[in-house]
């Protein structure tokens, strides 16, 4: 969607890498032409980055990377072809930090509790700005996409996620962002994060690393930071106006020019808000934004329409929290005819995860009359509203199978790891 700046660019020596990671080299080594952290994606040529994981640790594959061409291992680890460090992770963390140094573009960094990567690549192919693909928003992926990022590109947009304390300063201090973008603030892995004033103390940490700080109105209710522009719908220093809201786009204006958009919901629409905000604070032209917004592409699993066995399913399955779930049944609750609510567990959520998903049904039975909970928490979810509670995504499919209708709207929410886009399979076999 916007890799026309990030095809590899650029050779950094073993030297270079000792340099700025504090290391000792131990040939033989070659200069390296691209970054992995991934034994299975090293070719010939690419710099491995052996990292500790949850399970083994990414030295255990030094050997296999090397045989397979690595041009270098940065490891803790002496042996031939090893760049040894005393910490691969925060050697990780200061490669990262010289390759975008060597960037003298403008960098936008986007963070927050949900809406990250659709606020991410609307600014990116809003502004025709290179992005990582995807939701690489960790410092493996940011250093890697800095690596591959050609030096001419006018600029940047990186996705800062986080899930435990200090994260967020670790990117920050990798990404250096001139510009910072807070999407929204509430629970998310509150199991590494602990409690929502952790939340919003990380999250708040990138706009206060950055000299141009822009947050959405919801989260800026929470921050307290000198010079913070605020972008929302009708309210905010940047502002959608005369929205016009559908089941397959959205419209609306700002500063007084139509802005369309093909894909519904709140989400896309707040994330083309803050690309159009984005483009006013770096004085890009706001015609040719517009224009590319109008063919946004967003990744599998946001507010994604599929026509399924004479229903219309809208996938919202990628990932799922209590800001994200009301977001979305906010939205529903303004398109008429007959919607099914199917909502999935919310990972991640710690000892209130309970509480938040019973908030989240009572919220779906105020939308609909029609509400299927699946997963670990249905059956609390069901005895608190009332609607149908089943525990397993074949129970799910069938029942929707025997009960919906042709015509029917069914929206898909979950946290990614449920894969309640399997409802999704089996319907034009019908």
């Amino acid at each position: 969607m916007h890799d026309v700046h990030i095809t590899p660019v650029r050779e950094i020596s073993p030297d270079w890498v000792a340099q700025v990671t504090q290391g000792r080299v131990h040939p033989p080594v070659k200069p390296a032409l691209d970054l992995t952290w991934d034994s299975r994606k090293v070719k010939p040529g690419s710099a491995f980055i052996a990292l500790p994981g949850t399970k083994v640790h990414g030295r255990e594959f030094a050997q296999a990377a090397l045989q397979a061409g690595a041009a270098l291992v940065l490891t803790d680890q002496a042996h031939p072809g090893a760049v040894q460090v005393a910490d691969p992770a925060r050697a990780l963390l200061e490669l990262g930090h010289a390759l975008r140094k060597e960037f003298s573009g403008t960098v936008v960094g986007v963070g927050g509790s949900s809406g990250k990567t659709t606020t991410k690549e609307a600014i990116a192919q809003g502004l025709g700005w290179p992005a990582p693909e995807g939701n690489l928003n960790n410092a493996p992926g940011l250093a890697q996409f800095f690596f591959r990022l050609q030096p001419h590109a006018p600029g940047a947009v990186v996705e800062l996620g986080i899930d435990r304390l200090g994260e967020m300063a670790e990117l920050c201090y990798l990404a250096e962002p001139h510009l910072g973008v807070l999407t929204t603030l509430g629970a998310e892995h509150l199991e590494g994060l602990g409690t929502l004033e952790n939340v919003i103390r990380e999250e708040t940490g990138l706009l206060a690393s950055s000299p141009v700080r822009l947050a959405s109105t919801q989260a800026a209710e929470l921050v307290n930071l000198p010079g913070l522009k605020t972008y929302g719908i009708e309210a905010g220093d940047f502002r959608a106006t005369d929205l016009e809201l559908s089941l397959d786009s959205t419209r609306f204006r700002f500063n007084g020019q139509r802005v369309y958009l093909p894909y519904p919901g709140f989400g896309p629409l707040l994330g083309a808000l803050a690309a159009l905000a984005v483009a006013e604070l770096v004085g890009v032209a706001l015609d040719p934004v517009i224009e590319r917004l109008a063919h946004l592409q967003l990744p599998f699993g946001r507010m994604e329409r599929l026509h399924k066995g004479g229903l219309i399913f809208l996938n919202d399955a990628y990932n799922s929290n209590p800001l994200s779930v009301r977001a979305g049944l906010e939205f529903l609750s303004h398109l008429p005819g007959r919607k099914w609510l199917v909502l999935g567990e919310m990972r991640e959520l710690g000892e209130e995860s309970l509480a938040y998903h019973l908030e989240a049904a009572r919220l779906a039975a105020s939308v609909s009359p029609d509400v299927v909970f699946v997963g670990k928490y249905a059956p609390a979810q069901a005895a608190e509203t009332g609607k149908v509670g089943l525990e397993t995504l074949e129970e799910a499919k069938a029942y929707l199978k025997t009960h919906a209708q042709a015509g029917d709207l069914v929206y898909l929410k979950a946290s990614r790891s449920i894969g309640l886009e399997q409802l999704l399979e089996g319907w034009d076999a019908q």
